[in-house]
């Protein structure tokens, strides 16, 4: 599989990682509602399930694999052939089919998962890759919990699947354990130790069990990785996975420190999307969450309105537009200040004159302690009052 070095692909797993949290379970008619929407926004890959877990994983593999036209689309497996025939069955339709495959790396997972040997997970590893390479020419390989992996014996563990054909490899820090210097190192050492490492993509698939999903993406992206794995609005299992929109605008915003790296994806369908999703999985979006979260772009303290409204990058490093959200807000609260105040006035047509600004606004700082947030309707009070 031939990859750009100056792209990096974006690997959706909503429908697969995302959607195992408990209680979001998809239909899936909804599952290709969605994944029309990635296709839309620009992914790469999506993954579109485990086909082997359930009838209707299986069936959603199917189904999305017709529904969609250019997206590489993605089932999962264990390292065991019977996972690896059903999944390859599901694919059938896909234009551009890929088979995940894999196994634990960490001497925990082999000791404590598989009661197994180094040496015999490398060999069921090696076959896994083998047999999935017998149905379709792209082949992802998992190193479940490379996290906390053994460096020699993970960079060992890489050089084998790529010889047996894997044209992606994957190295999960399965437990979000790594700090963004150890992942990044890690990845670094394996482009550095697996001799054939040129004939694959690095993949980055992080969890957020620390908060560093994201941080520790990009660590590995900054040392070679070119695939990350993410979600819509970082959901995913336990503290959830890597958001895309976080690692989509990082990309945009720090451009020139990536060499000028692009993706595909159109950033104005975030707030759309990241909407959409939370709905449909019944996954509320914390309000302070980057990019897509309902604060993400909201000014209350008085110093930053101020600043804002002289000049918007005084604190805002990305437009409101990008993310496709209309403008940003002003949230009128007691810490508010007379600019903000008088920004709103003039919003809804009064223009007051400078003393009567300042007793509207000493009425306004008493009404704002009483009440959390100011609407039109209060202002509307307030300059009747005047």
């Amino acid at each position: 599989m031939l990859h750009d070095p100056n792209h990096l692909y974006i690997f959706d797993t909503t429908l697969r990682d995302g959607e195992q949290v408990p209680g979001c379970q998809l239909t899936t008619p909804e599952k290709i509602e969605i994944a029309k929407d990635l296709e839309r926004l620009g992914v790469d890959i999506i993954e579109a399930g485990f086909p082997v877990s359930s009838p209707g994983d299986f069936q959603s593999v199917v189904e999305l694999s017709k529904a969609v036209n250019d997206v590489i689309i993605c089932a999962l497996t264990r390292a065991n052939m019977n996972d690896i025939d059903v999944a390859a069955d599901a694919l059938k339709y896909a234009k551009r089919p890929r088979i995940h495959t894999g196994i634990g790396s960490s001497d925990m997972h082999i000791k404590y998962k598989f009661n197994s040997t180094r040496e015999e997970i490398l060999e069921r590893a090696v076959a896994a890759v083998k047999h999935a390479k017998k149905y379709v020419e792209d082949v992802e390989f998992y190193a479940e919990d490379a996290g906390r992996a053994d460096l020699a014996f993970l960079a060992q563990m890489i050089e084998a699947v790529i010889a047996a054909g894997a044209t992606v490899v994957n190295i999960p820090d399965t437990n979000g354990y790594c700090l963004p210097d150890q992942y990044g190192a890690k990845i670094k050492y394996l482009k550095e130790n697996v001799s054939n490492i040129d004939q694959a993509i690095i993949s980055a698939h992080c969890h957020n069990d620390l908060g560093l999903a994201t941080a520790n993406s990009i660590a590995a992206v900054q040392n070679g990785a070119r695939q990350v794995e993410c979600t819509i609005n970082g959901i995913g299992e336990r503290a959830g996975n890597t958001s895309l929109e976080e690692v989509a605008m990082i990309l945009k915003v720090h451009n020139q420190a990536f060499g000028g790296l692009s993706s595909n994806i159109d950033s104005k369908m975030f707030t759309y999307l990241s909407r959409k999703v939370s709905e449909m999985m019944n996954m509320p979006v914390q309000p302070n969450k980057a990019i897509v979260g309902r604060n993400a772009f909201a000014h209350s303290s008085g110093i930053h309105q101020d600043g804002f409204l002289k000049h918007r990058e005084n604190y805002e490093i990305i437009r409101p537009e990008d993310v496709g959200l209309a403008e940003a807000d002003i949230i009128l609260t007691a810490r508010s200040g007379r600019h903000a105040l008088k920004h709103h006035l003039e919003r809804l047509g009064y223009n007051l004159d400078k003393d009567k600004l300042a007793d509207c606004y000493q009425r306004f700082l008493v009404m704002a302690d009483a009440k959390k947030e100011i609407v039109d309707a209060d202002l509307l009070i307030l300059v009747q009052e005047n």
